[in-house]
């Protein structure tokens, strides 16, 4: 299968390892097979990626799957009474962080194209009482937003799994307030990866085969109209990206980073 030239297959496969992921529960000591965590590999450690001790106590029970590779709100810089959106958002541990963060007046929803996930996200919801979260079915090329409806967004480790990455960012644009921004976490290149890592459906579910080289990602944001535009990798991430796909070298070749763009005011 060449999923380059196959984005639907490239979506299929990733429902399905998230799927697996959202029903076999996840959490630190399982080994669910989708992103940053593959096979037989735990998941990473909430300490790992970035999350204060303080940020780690508020993370509601069932919502880390282990599946990030950085911390977005913790470098998101939200406000009390802002719209946020979490693309990608899981069984929610960055949407409930958020929703902390922005207050009884403020807003966060989580899209995402699994449903499995959507219905973990949502008991865990109904388990906190949240009331200022909502979660909702939708791919991230395709969000189920109005045009200029939130001030933030942000994402943990989902971008580099989609297989039309300029769509994502001009979805995102559209949806930022002018003068909104973006501030994410994800995996990136070092620099063209190899064809067949490119092409592997697992690598990509891994978070490792759909990752985009450093200076494209600046150009896609560019032409999606952001400006300015920041990609910061994040090297203390070459450990656990090993164990994503051992023996490979594969840590040499991609890294965790900080993206962030603004959509101009004017």
């Amino acid at each position: 299968m060449n999923t380059k030239t196959n984005p639907n297959a490239v979506r299929a496969a990733v429902r399905k390892a998230y799927g697996k992921v959202a029903q076999g529960g996840g959490g630190a000591g399982a080994a669910p097979p989708g992103c940053c965590g593959g096979g037989d590999v735990a998941p990473v450690d909430a300490a790992r990626l970035g999350y204060s001790p303080a940020e780690r106590e508020a993370i509601p029970a069932g919502a880390d799957l282990g599946l990030g590779c950085g911390n977005p709100t913790g470098i998101a810089g939200l406000a009390p009474g802002e719209t946020v959106l979490d693309l990608g958002c899981g069984a929610g541990m960055d949407v409930f962080l958020a929703a902390r963060q922005v207050g009884a007046t403020g807003r966060v929803i989580g899209v995402d194209m699994t449903p499995e996930m959507l219905a973990r996200a949502r008991e865990n919801a109904a388990r906190q009482g949240a009331v200022n979260v909502e979660f909702r079915l939708g791919e991230i090329e395709h969000l189920p937003l109005a045009d200029a409806s939130v001030d933030v967004v942000i994402s943990n480790c989902v971008v580099n799994l989609s297989p039309d990455k300029p769509q994502v960012f001009r979805e995102v644009f559209r949806v930022l307030r002018p003068g909104g921004r973006m501030a994410i976490s994800d995996v990136v290149a070092r620099g063209e990866l190899p064809r067949e890592i490119q092409d592997n459906p697992a690598l990509i579910a891994t978070c490792v085969g759909g990752a985009a080289p450093i200076d494209a990602l600046r150009r896609m944001l560019a032409l999606a109209g952001f400006d300015p535009v920041r990609v910061t990798p994040r090297d203390g991430s070459r450990d656990f990206i090993r164990d994503w796909a051992p023996g490979t070298g594969i840590e040499e070749m991609v890294v965790s980073a900080t993206i962030e763009a603004v959509r101009p005011a004017g």
